[in-house]
């Protein structure tokens, strides 16, 4: 009752659009057993077509890594999300990766995040397909997968719904 009164009541249903153009792929298939066994969360990967990450909802930048290879944002329910770009590409230490924001950056849905290098990763053997996890999965009382296969387009399919637990 007071949250409404308020105003700080959080939204509980949350849709995560496409934060890139590529090929969706099972999570199960991520040539990475941290990502492919789901230790670091429930979600999918897009084998990218394209080299740019968009914000897929409203929120800030919790955690940018300093390597530039990967992201956690934060929606305003509560929700955060892991965006990896690649796979090893720690290995790489920056090189072909360009953050467009910084920890603690407030950001709407379609901004650019992450610019990279599809050709650079690829070069030095790694692979770039990218896995999109929920980061706090125990605050997620649902998750619904809403594509499981084919390509999507960044900023327009809805790839996840999250339903928040109270």
């Amino acid at each position: 009752m007071l949250s409404k009164l308020f105003g700080k009541s959080k939204q509980k249903t949350i849709e995560i659009l496409a934060p890139l153009t590529g090929k969706v792929v099972p999570l199960t298939e991520v040539p990475d057993e941290a990502f492919a066994g789901k230790h670091m969360g429930d979600g999918l990967a897009i084998e990218p077509a394209e080299g740019e990450i968009i914000a897929p909802f409203d929120g800030t930048v919790s955690h940018l890594i300093h390597t530039n290879h990967a992201i956690i944002i934060e929606h305003a329910s509560g929700l955060q999300l892991l965006i990896h770009i690649g796979i090893n590409t720690v290995a790489l230490n920056g090189d072909g990766f360009q953050a467009r924001v910084s920890s603690g950056d407030t950001f709407q849905a379609g901004d650019t995040l992450i610019t990279f290098d599809r050709d650079k990763i690829a070069a030095a053997g790694y692979s770039s397909v990218t896995p999109i996890v929920i980061a706090n999965e125990d605050d997620v009382k649902h998750l619904q997968h809403m594509v499981t296969s084919g390509n999507v387009t960044a900023g327009k399919e809805i790839l996840l719904r999250a339903e928040m637990n109270s």
